[in-house]
């Protein structure tokens, strides 16, 4: 596939078409080989039928031409017997053969969902801040299912008609060798008829999938609880279903389209289908006036050329239907090849019990251009013709160039030349403006990202040498926006550790101040928590996030205080857990709080992506600079107790 192959860019442009190539029949075939077996019980069971559909015509033959004329009661009964026993036996071959198509489509649709799924989870955060969920939900459901019909019925089609087509040939060609001839006349009409339409049902069917792809992330987008709640803050109600009707729209005029064509299509192949059989009827009936063969041969030959025609159309239309349905194997093979950014060594280097010591060495990196790396045909929210109703069009504001400042965090990159060491058991304050790196800084060290220069030490092992499960086992990462699955308490809380005990799931909660909150719900650890979270309050939710990581007990904790929006209770609540947590093990924190700030044994000060101060609260205080500037507006009406804490 031609994969545009930029450090980052996940698919091609939209405007390149896609070919159908021995390469990716190959590797379309690769998911049937699986089901070998089973594909030759369908072929088996494929040609059972076929033949025993052409013994129907022989044995009206032998009827009208000797069990009637000759009065043979015996022979009448036994033909009318084999009349009725024909199709039961057809009909148990096929539904045995179609026993043996849906289990091989629905494992093929299996194996492709868990290999798209798989695909997904390895790719690095970069890749979900640049594409739409609703994309990536018809990548797994409708473009799947289509890739399963070329195997599921499209093959079976065209194995099936080609079978056909040549012992239907055999036959007639042994009947009748003229006859034969001319019913052949019109097959070069049926391929050029194929081929004409192929090409454009085929790009038909792409758009289908792009249009429908946009639907999705449409809805992805306004009906989750978030996207939900913004436009009925809003009222942007109206807008949205315009929106979604335009989108809905595009779908509705390619499907009107596209059956339009294929009405087309099967009304050609009709009235090819009759030119053929008027010939073979009316130079046939002659031959039958002129004695050259008999009535029961005419009966016999009209009943294969009407199976003859039938499989033709079947096989000049299922290279159509075929390639039509490798656009769906090609999009999820899109994602299945998207490179990968954060790339484990093989075999990574085995992780000695850690102690916690982490080392940023002039460390660089640069979050890609938002306008490249996208799935193609969503990469734009809107576009130009598609703006709703009351939207004022990007081209009224004028482009303005705004003045690198230092109070402007504006800058092509994130983080550079970051470098300091974290000791063992250390808590190190990240402070600094908003949009200064701090979040960024913390990504780095789950690896969410990988740095665009130098490198991270975790415990003297370069990061990019340990293995990512290895990172995620001894590191806990609590982000400013608490994230909850639509379950219970007890399920997000087990997220962090599926094996903990009960005991274990309370001391976690008690350490982070919520076991009594969860004890006095009305379903206690079994209370649904609602989407993302919501039926909680934001502090009720980082608590039970801090909860949920203190259950895992990893050796290095990173944390987004994020308490500012807090009610007073629920701030006290956190910091408190905070602070019996954060003396147990390495912790790097993004400091909110002036006691985070005071208890911390190394503040690092980041401006514009840099490392401008560093050293205790007193001795930033002391230099009189952007610390000292940050303290006064943001830190000062802040009154410690006497342990530290707030």
């Amino acid at each position: 596939m031609n994969i545009r192959r930029n450090w980052h860019g996940y698919l091609r442009a939209s405007d390149e078409k896609p070919q159908v190539n021995r390469s990716l029949l190959k590797r379309v075939a690769s998911y049937a080989k699986p089901y070998r077996l089973r594909i030759l019980g369908s072929l088996i069971a494929i040609l059972l039928y076929t033949v025993l559909g052409l013994l129907t015509p022989l044995i009206l033959r032998a009827l009208i031409d000797k069990a009637i004329p000759q009065e043979d009661i015996q022979r009448l009964i036994l033909y009318a017997v084999g009349l009725l026993l024909v199709p039961i036996l057809s009909g148990a071959c096929q539904v045995l053969e179609r026993s043996f198509s849906a289990t091989i489509g629905e494992g093929v649709i299996y194996d492709l969902r868990v290999a798209l799924y798989s695909r997904l989870q390895r790719m690095s955060l970069r890749f979900f801040t640049h594409t739409q969920v609703g994309e990536l939900i018809s990548r797994l459901n409708n473009d799947v299912v289509g890739a399963q019909n070329a195997i599921n019925r499209t093959l079976v089609s065209m194995v099936k008609n080609f079978i056909q087509v040549i012992l239907v040939l055999i036959v007639m060609f042994t009947l009748e060798w003229r006859l034969t001839l001319m019913s052949a006349v019109i097959v070069p009409l049926f391929i050029f008829a194929a081929r004409q339409l192929g090409a454009v049902f085929r790009e038909i069917a792409r758009r289908q999938m792009e249009v429908n792809a946009r639907m999705n992330a449409s809805l992805g987008e306004t009906l989750n609880i978030g996207g939900a709640l913004l436009v009925k803050l809003f009222g942007r109600q109206k807008d949205e279903v315009e929106r979604f009707g335009s989108r809905a729209d595009e779908v509705r005029q390619l499907g009107i389209r596209r059956a339009m064509l294929a009405r087309l299509f099967i009304v050609l192949i009709g009235l090819l289908t009759a030119i053929g059989t008027a010939l073979i009827y009316g130079i046939g009936g002659y031959m039958v006036i002129l004695k050259v063969f008999t009535l029961g041969t005419i009966v016999a030959f009209g009943s294969y050329l009407a199976q003859l025609y039938s499989s033709f159309q079947g096989l000049v239309n299922a290279p159509v239907e075929f390639s039509t349905s490798l656009v769906s194997f090609e999009r999820v093979f899109e994602v299945i090849d998207l490179p990968l950014d954060i790339i484990e060594r093989d075999p990574p280097v085995s992780m000695q019990p850690v102690k916690g010591e982490l080392i940023f060495e002039h460390v660089t990196f640069k979050y890609a251009d938002s306008s490249e790396g996208l799935l193609h045909d969503v990469a734009r929210p809107y576009s130009a013709d598609q703006l709703p109703r009351g939207m004022l069009s990007e081209t009224r504001f004028e482009k303005k160039t705004i003045k690198n400042d230092q109070t402007n965090q504006a800058r092509e990159m994130a983080l550079e030349d970051i470098d300091f060491k974290v000791s063992s058991g250390q808590l190190v304050a990240l402070v600094g403006p908003s949009g200064a790196g701090k979040t960024t800084l913390t990504y780095l060290i789950p690896r969410l990202y990988d740095p665009t220069e130098g490198r991270i030490l975790l415990d003297g092992q370069d990061l990019r040498d340990l293995s990512l499960a290895d990172l995620a086992e001894v590191i806990g990462m609590v982000t400013q926006e608490s994230y909850l699955f639509h379950d219970t308490v007890l399920a997000n809380l087990l997220y962090a550790c599926p094996d903990a005990s009960q005991e274990a799931v309370e001391a976690a909660a008690r350490t982070a101040n919520i076991h009594q909150f969860i004890s006095a719900l009305p379903e206690g650890y079994y209370t649904v928590v609602g989407e993302r979270g919501y039926r909680l309050s934001g502090g009720e939710k980082q608590r039970l996030a801090l909860a949920r990581v203190l259950l895992k007990d990893p050796r290095i904790l990173i944390l987004d205080e994020a308490t500012s929006s807090l009610d007073s209770e629920s701030e006290a609540l956190i910091q408190e857990a905070m602070g019996r947590v954060l003396t147990t093990r390495t912790s790097i924190v993004i400091a909110h709080r002036l006691s985070t700030i005071l208890s911390a044994d190394l503040i690092l000060v980041l401006n514009r992506g840099r490392i401008v101060e560093r050293g205790t609260h007193a001795q930033l205080l002391a230099k009189g600079g952007l610390y000292a500037q940050l303290y006064e507006t943001q830190f000062e009406g802040q009154k410690p107790d006497g342990n530290g804490m707030h």
